[in-house]
Protein backbone atom coordinates (compact mmCIF):
# COMPACT_ATOMS: atom_id res chain seq x y z
CA UNK A 1 0.00 0.00 0.00
CA UNK A 2 1.46 3.34 -0.99
CA UNK A 3 2.32 5.59 1.88
CA UNK A 4 -0.03 8.92 2.62
CA UNK A 5 3.11 11.01 1.60
CA UNK A 6 4.07 8.87 -1.33
CA UNK A 7 0.37 9.76 -2.39
CA UNK A 8 0.64 13.51 -1.38
CA UNK A 9 4.03 13.47 -3.72
CA UNK A 10 2.55 11.99 -6.52
CA UNK A 11 -0.54 14.36 -6.00
CA UNK A 12 1.23 17.36 -6.59
CA UNK A 13 2.66 18.79 -3.28
CA UNK A 14 6.44 19.24 -4.76
CA UNK A 15 6.61 21.52 -1.38
CA UNK A 16 8.21 24.11 -3.00
CA UNK A 17 6.60 27.48 -1.39
CA UNK A 18 6.55 30.95 -1.86
CA UNK A 19 6.45 32.83 0.93
CA UNK A 20 5.79 36.46 -1.35
CA UNK A 21 5.85 37.81 -4.59
CA UNK A 22 9.51 39.32 -4.13
CA UNK A 23 10.86 39.74 -7.47
CA UNK A 24 13.54 36.69 -8.47
CA UNK A 25 17.22 36.85 -7.20
CA UNK A 26 20.13 37.11 -9.75
CA UNK A 27 19.93 33.10 -9.74
CA UNK A 28 16.31 32.86 -10.63
CA UNK A 29 15.10 31.88 -7.78
CA UNK A 30 12.17 34.42 -5.77
CA UNK A 31 13.61 35.83 -2.44
CA UNK A 32 12.09 33.84 0.60
CA UNK A 33 10.68 30.72 -1.80
CA UNK A 34 11.72 27.75 0.66
CA UNK A 35 12.04 24.40 -1.74
CA UNK A 36 12.46 21.28 0.56
CA UNK A 37 12.19 18.45 -1.97
CA UNK A 38 11.44 14.84 -1.25
CA UNK A 39 13.99 13.95 1.43
CA UNK A 40 11.84 15.08 4.36
CA UNK A 41 9.05 12.50 3.16
CA UNK A 42 11.17 9.90 2.44
CA UNK A 43 12.40 10.07 6.31
CA UNK A 44 9.06 10.51 7.91
CA UNK A 45 7.95 7.48 5.60
CA UNK A 46 10.90 5.51 7.36
CA UNK A 47 9.94 6.32 10.75
CA UNK A 48 8.44 4.05 13.18
CA UNK A 49 4.23 4.64 13.61
CA UNK A 50 3.86 7.10 16.37
CA UNK A 51 2.64 10.73 17.43
CA UNK A 52 5.88 11.67 16.10
CA UNK A 53 5.35 9.99 12.53
CA UNK A 54 1.57 11.03 12.55
CA UNK A 55 2.31 15.11 13.51
CA UNK A 56 5.38 15.30 10.90
CA UNK A 57 3.13 13.19 8.15
CA UNK A 58 0.42 15.95 8.92
CA UNK A 59 2.93 18.93 7.91
CA UNK A 60 3.33 17.59 4.38
CA UNK A 61 1.48 20.20 2.53
CA UNK A 62 3.47 23.08 4.35
CA UNK A 63 3.41 25.80 3.98
CA UNK A 64 7.73 26.07 4.24
CA UNK A 65 9.14 29.22 5.83
CA UNK A 66 12.47 29.50 6.30
CA UNK A 67 13.74 29.06 10.22
CA UNK A 68 16.76 30.16 12.60
CA UNK A 69 16.05 27.04 13.86
CA UNK A 70 17.71 25.39 10.64
CA UNK A 71 21.04 26.50 10.36
CA UNK A 72 23.44 25.19 7.07
CA UNK A 73 26.54 23.56 8.28
CA UNK A 74 29.22 24.32 5.63
CA UNK A 75 26.23 25.06 3.18
CA UNK A 76 24.58 21.95 2.04
CA UNK A 77 27.17 19.54 2.06
CA UNK A 78 25.67 16.08 1.69
CA UNK A 79 25.47 16.87 -1.96
CA UNK A 80 26.87 19.93 -2.80
CA UNK A 81 30.69 20.90 -2.43
CA UNK A 82 31.03 22.36 0.66
CA UNK A 83 31.56 26.50 1.57
CA UNK A 84 30.74 26.66 -2.05
CA UNK A 85 28.44 29.67 -3.39
CA UNK A 86 26.15 26.63 -5.13
CA UNK A 87 26.61 24.96 -1.24
CA UNK A 88 25.65 27.99 0.19
CA UNK A 89 22.38 28.86 -2.16
CA UNK A 90 20.94 25.53 -1.65
CA UNK A 91 20.95 25.86 1.74
CA UNK A 92 19.32 28.96 1.19
CA UNK A 93 16.68 27.60 -0.97
CA UNK A 94 16.15 24.60 1.39
CA UNK A 95 14.90 27.05 4.49
CA UNK A 96 17.84 27.63 6.31
CA UNK A 97 17.74 30.61 8.23
CA UNK A 98 21.19 30.81 9.38
CA UNK A 99 24.17 29.73 7.10
CA UNK A 100 28.26 29.17 8.04
CA UNK A 101 30.95 29.92 6.53
CA UNK A 102 34.11 28.53 8.70
CA UNK A 103 36.79 31.33 8.25
CA UNK A 104 40.28 30.43 7.56
CA UNK A 105 43.23 32.67 6.12
CA UNK A 106 45.27 32.95 2.71
CA UNK A 107 49.09 33.21 2.30
CA UNK A 108 48.19 37.32 2.45
CA UNK A 109 46.35 37.39 5.86
CA UNK A 110 42.76 37.54 3.61
CA UNK A 111 40.22 35.66 5.13
CA UNK A 112 38.26 32.81 2.92
CA UNK A 113 35.69 30.57 3.38
CA UNK A 114 37.27 26.60 4.15
CA UNK A 115 36.60 24.24 7.11
CA UNK A 116 40.04 23.76 8.00
CA UNK A 117 42.84 25.73 7.13
CA UNK A 118 44.98 22.85 5.44
CA UNK A 119 42.22 21.11 3.82
CA UNK A 120 42.50 22.47 0.16
CA UNK A 121 43.65 18.91 -0.92
CA UNK A 122 40.00 17.39 0.19
CA UNK A 123 38.06 20.27 -0.57
CA UNK A 124 39.95 21.50 -3.92
CA UNK A 125 41.33 21.05 -6.92
CA UNK A 126 44.70 22.08 -5.94
CA UNK A 127 46.45 18.84 -6.46
CA UNK A 128 45.28 18.99 -10.05
CA UNK A 129 46.82 22.12 -10.77
CA UNK A 130 49.84 23.89 -10.80
CA UNK A 131 49.48 25.16 -7.30
CA UNK A 132 50.32 21.60 -6.07
CA UNK A 133 53.66 22.82 -5.95
CA UNK A 134 52.80 25.17 -3.11
CA UNK A 135 51.53 22.60 -0.95
CA UNK A 136 52.57 22.17 2.38
CA UNK A 137 53.04 18.70 1.87
CA UNK A 138 53.13 16.95 -1.66
CA UNK A 139 50.53 14.49 -2.37
CA UNK A 140 52.58 11.11 -1.51
CA UNK A 141 50.88 7.57 -3.59
CA UNK A 142 50.06 4.68 -0.91
CA UNK A 143 52.61 2.00 -1.02
CA UNK A 144 53.19 -0.80 1.15
CA UNK A 145 50.65 -0.70 3.08
CA UNK A 146 51.52 3.12 3.71
CA UNK A 147 48.54 5.43 3.09
CA UNK A 148 48.27 8.30 0.45
CA UNK A 149 48.64 11.83 1.46
CA UNK A 150 48.81 15.42 1.07
CA UNK A 151 48.29 18.72 2.82
CA UNK A 152 47.86 21.87 1.38
CA UNK A 153 46.80 24.90 2.70
CA UNK A 154 44.71 28.28 2.44
CA UNK A 155 47.97 29.68 3.94
CA UNK A 156 50.46 27.97 1.04
CA UNK A 157 48.50 30.39 -1.88
CA UNK A 158 47.20 33.83 -2.26
CA UNK A 159 43.85 35.23 -2.30
CA UNK A 160 44.54 35.29 -6.15
CA UNK A 161 45.75 31.85 -6.47
CA UNK A 162 42.59 30.75 -4.21
CA UNK A 163 40.23 32.32 -6.54
CA UNK A 164 41.63 30.18 -9.66
CA UNK A 165 40.50 26.75 -7.73
CA UNK A 166 37.17 24.84 -7.54
CA UNK A 167 35.55 23.46 -5.00
CA UNK A 168 34.46 19.51 -4.67
CA UNK A 169 33.00 16.78 -2.53
CA UNK A 170 35.35 17.32 0.92
CA UNK A 171 36.86 13.14 0.14
CA UNK A 172 40.34 11.53 -0.26
CA UNK A 173 41.31 8.08 -1.25
CA UNK A 174 43.69 6.75 0.87
CA UNK A 175 44.47 3.70 -1.25
CA UNK A 176 45.19 5.68 -4.29
CA UNK A 177 48.57 5.61 -6.44
CA UNK A 178 47.82 8.75 -8.47
CA UNK A 179 46.11 12.41 -7.70
CA UNK A 180 43.26 12.08 -9.78
CA UNK A 181 42.37 8.33 -7.58
CA UNK A 182 43.09 10.14 -4.55
CA UNK A 183 40.90 13.25 -5.68
CA UNK A 184 37.85 10.61 -6.21
CA UNK A 185 36.90 9.59 -2.67
CA UNK A 186 33.77 10.77 -2.24
CA UNK A 187 31.63 9.01 0.48
CA UNK A 188 28.71 6.48 -0.97
CA UNK A 189 26.25 8.53 1.19
CA UNK A 190 26.93 11.43 -0.24
CA UNK A 191 27.29 12.48 -4.56
CA UNK A 192 29.66 14.23 -7.03
CA UNK A 193 26.32 15.17 -9.12
CA UNK A 194 26.45 18.46 -7.85
CA UNK A 195 30.55 18.72 -8.03
CA UNK A 196 30.85 20.01 -11.50
CA UNK A 197 31.15 23.43 -10.17
CA UNK A 198 32.24 24.69 -6.97
CA UNK A 199 32.38 28.35 -6.72
CA UNK A 200 34.81 29.19 -3.54
CA UNK A 201 34.61 32.34 -1.46
CA UNK A 202 36.29 34.98 0.49
CA UNK A 203 34.80 35.73 3.73
CA UNK A 204 33.59 39.08 2.62
CA UNK A 205 31.93 37.07 -0.65
CA UNK A 206 30.47 35.29 1.69
CA UNK A 207 28.91 38.40 3.49
CA UNK A 208 27.47 39.75 0.71
CA UNK A 209 25.34 36.42 -0.92
CA UNK A 210 24.38 36.00 2.72
CA UNK A 211 22.85 39.30 2.71
CA UNK A 212 21.00 38.51 -0.72
CA UNK A 213 19.64 35.39 0.33
CA UNK A 214 18.31 36.81 3.83
CA UNK A 215 19.65 34.64 5.63
CA UNK A 216 21.50 35.16 9.14
CA UNK A 217 25.19 34.33 9.81
CA UNK A 218 27.31 31.94 11.96
CA UNK A 219 31.45 32.36 10.72
CA UNK A 220 33.70 30.04 12.56
CA UNK A 221 36.87 31.42 13.42
CA UNK A 222 39.46 28.16 12.54
CA UNK A 223 42.35 27.44 14.55
CA UNK A 224 45.26 28.14 12.49
CA UNK A 225 47.74 25.31 11.15
CA UNK A 226 50.41 27.77 10.76
CA UNK A 227 52.31 29.46 14.12
CA UNK A 228 50.77 32.48 15.71
CA UNK A 229 51.71 35.47 15.10
CA UNK A 230 51.90 34.77 11.79
CA UNK A 231 53.86 36.85 8.76
CA UNK A 232 55.33 38.85 11.71
CA UNK A 233 52.55 40.94 13.97
CA UNK A 234 49.29 38.74 12.80
CA UNK A 235 47.95 37.37 16.12
CA UNK A 236 44.90 35.24 17.02
CA UNK A 237 43.53 38.79 18.60
CA UNK A 238 44.43 40.49 15.16
CA UNK A 239 42.12 37.04 13.08
CA UNK A 240 39.82 37.00 15.48
CA UNK A 241 38.82 41.38 14.94
CA UNK A 242 39.32 40.99 11.40
CA UNK A 243 36.29 38.61 11.28
CA UNK A 244 34.06 40.61 13.40
CA UNK A 245 35.66 43.84 11.27
CA UNK A 246 34.01 42.90 7.68
CA UNK A 247 30.49 42.59 9.10
CA UNK A 248 31.73 45.90 10.46
CA UNK A 249 32.19 46.86 7.22
CA UNK A 250 29.24 45.37 5.30
CA UNK A 251 27.00 47.06 7.81
CA UNK A 252 25.24 43.48 9.17
CA UNK A 253 23.53 43.82 12.31
CA UNK A 254 25.67 42.34 15.45
CA UNK A 255 22.26 40.74 16.10
CA UNK A 256 22.02 38.44 12.58
CA UNK A 257 25.76 37.17 13.63
CA UNK A 258 26.58 34.40 15.68
CA UNK A 259 30.59 34.08 15.70
CA UNK A 260 31.71 30.93 16.29
CA UNK A 261 34.90 29.08 17.75
CA UNK A 262 36.18 25.68 19.35
CA UNK A 263 38.84 28.32 21.16
CA UNK A 264 37.23 30.16 24.37
CA UNK A 265 39.87 32.34 24.35
CA UNK A 266 38.34 34.10 20.94
CA UNK A 267 34.70 33.80 21.89
CA UNK A 268 35.91 35.54 25.15
CA UNK A 269 38.00 37.88 23.16
CA UNK A 270 34.72 38.87 21.15
CA UNK A 271 32.71 39.14 24.35
CA UNK A 272 34.98 41.99 25.67
CA UNK A 273 36.49 43.75 22.52
CA UNK A 274 32.98 43.57 20.70
CA UNK A 275 30.28 42.93 23.40
CA UNK A 276 27.18 43.46 20.49
CA UNK A 277 28.73 40.96 18.24
CA UNK A 278 30.08 38.94 21.70
CA UNK A 279 27.04 38.34 23.55
CA UNK A 280 25.94 36.05 20.52
CA UNK A 281 29.27 34.64 19.92
CA UNK A 282 28.91 30.67 20.12
CA UNK A 283 31.44 28.43 21.99
CA UNK A 284 31.97 24.99 20.59
CA UNK A 285 32.45 22.91 23.38
CA UNK A 286 34.70 20.25 22.48
CA UNK A 287 35.72 19.03 25.92
CA UNK A 288 34.72 15.56 24.05
CA UNK A 289 37.97 15.20 22.74
CA UNK A 290 39.63 14.79 26.06
CA UNK A 291 41.09 11.61 27.95
CA UNK A 292 38.37 10.53 30.13
CA UNK A 293 35.32 13.25 29.46
CA UNK A 294 32.10 12.06 30.07
CA UNK A 295 28.63 14.20 29.99
CA UNK A 296 27.40 12.39 32.39
CA UNK A 297 30.58 13.18 34.60
CA UNK A 298 30.38 16.50 35.82
CA UNK A 299 34.14 16.56 37.00
CA UNK A 300 35.88 15.79 34.14
CA UNK A 301 34.36 18.80 31.99
CA UNK A 302 37.07 21.52 31.25
CA UNK A 303 34.46 24.31 32.45
CA UNK A 304 31.60 24.43 34.36
CA UNK A 305 28.59 26.07 32.93
CA UNK A 306 28.41 28.23 35.81
CA UNK A 307 31.78 29.41 35.41
CA UNK A 308 31.19 29.72 31.62
CA UNK A 309 27.88 31.99 32.14
CA UNK A 310 29.89 34.04 34.92
CA UNK A 311 32.56 34.87 31.88
CA UNK A 312 29.92 36.08 29.58
CA UNK A 313 29.15 33.14 27.33
CA UNK A 314 25.44 33.23 25.83
CA UNK A 315 25.76 30.20 23.50
CA UNK A 316 27.17 26.62 24.01
CA UNK A 317 27.26 24.44 20.96
CA UNK A 318 28.94 20.40 21.68
CA UNK A 319 27.40 17.82 18.97
CA UNK A 320 24.50 16.44 19.31
CA UNK A 321 25.75 13.03 21.13
CA UNK A 322 26.99 14.79 24.36
CA UNK A 323 23.03 16.06 24.60
CA UNK A 324 21.21 12.90 25.01
CA UNK A 325 21.37 9.45 26.30
CA UNK A 326 19.26 6.12 27.09
CA UNK A 327 17.31 5.58 30.02
CA UNK A 328 15.64 1.97 28.60
CA UNK A 329 14.68 2.36 25.01
CA UNK A 330 14.09 6.35 25.17
CA UNK A 331 16.50 9.27 24.62
CA UNK A 332 16.38 11.71 27.59
CA UNK A 333 18.57 14.90 28.11
CA UNK A 334 22.12 14.29 29.29
CA UNK A 335 23.65 15.56 32.97
CA UNK A 336 25.58 18.17 30.34
CA UNK A 337 22.25 18.80 28.62
CA UNK A 338 20.45 19.57 32.29
CA UNK A 339 23.59 21.78 33.66
CA UNK A 340 23.92 24.26 30.41
CA UNK A 341 20.05 24.61 30.52
CA UNK A 342 20.07 25.19 34.91
CA UNK A 343 23.03 27.92 34.11
CA UNK A 344 20.78 30.07 31.01
CA UNK A 345 23.03 28.83 27.99
CA UNK A 346 21.68 28.48 24.91
CA UNK A 347 22.05 25.18 23.30
CA UNK A 348 23.06 24.95 19.61
CA UNK A 349 24.05 21.78 18.27
CA UNK A 350 25.50 19.83 15.63
CA UNK A 351 25.50 17.86 12.83
CA UNK A 352 22.56 16.31 11.60
CA UNK A 353 22.78 14.34 8.27
CA UNK A 354 26.00 13.82 8.08
CA UNK A 355 26.38 10.27 9.45
CA UNK A 356 24.99 8.35 6.14
CA UNK A 357 22.74 5.58 6.29
CA UNK A 358 21.72 5.09 9.70
CA UNK A 359 20.57 1.92 9.48
CA UNK A 360 23.76 0.87 11.54
CA UNK A 361 23.52 2.80 14.37
CA UNK A 362 24.54 6.54 13.21
CA UNK A 363 28.21 6.18 13.66
CA UNK A 364 29.85 9.36 16.12
CA UNK A 365 26.98 12.25 15.68
CA UNK A 366 25.06 9.34 17.30
CA UNK A 367 27.47 7.39 19.38
CA UNK A 368 25.34 7.63 22.88
CA UNK A 369 22.10 6.52 21.79
CA UNK A 370 23.16 4.02 18.92
CA UNK A 371 21.15 1.31 20.22
CA UNK A 372 18.39 3.51 19.43
CA UNK A 373 19.21 4.03 16.19
CA UNK A 374 18.41 1.65 13.16
CA UNK A 375 16.45 3.71 10.45
CA UNK A 376 16.49 6.97 8.34
CA UNK A 377 13.72 8.12 10.14
CA UNK A 378 15.47 8.36 13.42
CA UNK A 379 17.09 11.53 12.27
CA UNK A 380 13.51 13.16 13.68
CA UNK A 381 13.31 11.27 16.76
CA UNK A 382 16.65 12.46 18.22
CA UNK A 383 15.20 16.05 16.51
CA UNK A 384 12.54 15.74 18.76
CA UNK A 385 14.27 15.15 21.71
CA UNK A 386 16.83 17.74 21.00
CA UNK A 387 13.78 20.15 20.71
CA UNK A 388 11.51 19.17 23.25
CA UNK A 389 13.47 17.50 25.81
CA UNK A 390 17.13 19.40 25.72
CA UNK A 391 15.77 22.96 24.45
CA UNK A 392 17.81 23.50 21.67
CA UNK A 393 18.14 26.64 20.18
CA UNK A 394 19.02 25.47 16.78
CA UNK A 395 20.55 22.71 14.92
CA UNK A 396 23.21 22.63 11.94
CA UNK A 397 22.84 19.79 9.19
CA UNK A 398 24.16 19.29 6.16
CA UNK A 399 20.79 19.04 4.29
CA UNK A 400 18.45 22.17 6.18
CA UNK A 401 15.77 20.50 4.00
CA UNK A 402 15.12 18.12 7.08
CA UNK A 403 15.69 20.43 9.72
CA UNK A 404 13.23 22.99 7.70
CA UNK A 405 10.17 20.67 7.54
CA UNK A 406 10.53 19.84 11.86
CA UNK A 407 10.88 23.74 12.41
CA UNK A 408 7.66 24.25 10.41
CA UNK A 409 5.61 21.77 11.45
CA UNK A 410 6.55 22.65 15.52
CA UNK A 411 6.51 26.08 14.68
CA UNK A 412 9.76 27.12 15.41
CA UNK A 413 10.96 30.58 13.90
Amino acid sequence: MRSPLFLALLAGLTATTTLSSAPAQADGHASGSVQIGPRPFFLVDQMAPGDLKTKLASCSAGPFEKSDWSIGHRGAPLQFPEHTEQSYRAAARMGAGIVECDVTFTKDRELVCRHAQNDLHTTTNILATPLAQNCTAPFEAASDGGKASAECRASDVTLAEFRTLTGKMDAADKTATSVEDYMDGTAGFRTDLYAGKGTLMTHAESIELFKELGVKFTPELKSPSVAMPYDGDYTQAAYAQQMIDEYKKAGVPPSDVFAQSFNLDDVLYWIEKEPEFGKQAVYLDNSYSKSGWSPEDESSWRHSMADLKAKGVNYIAPPMWVLVKLDGDKMVPSLYAQRAKEAGLKIITWTAERSGLLTKGGGWYYKSVKDQIDNEGDVFELMHVLHKDVGIAGLFSDWPATTTYYANCFGLK
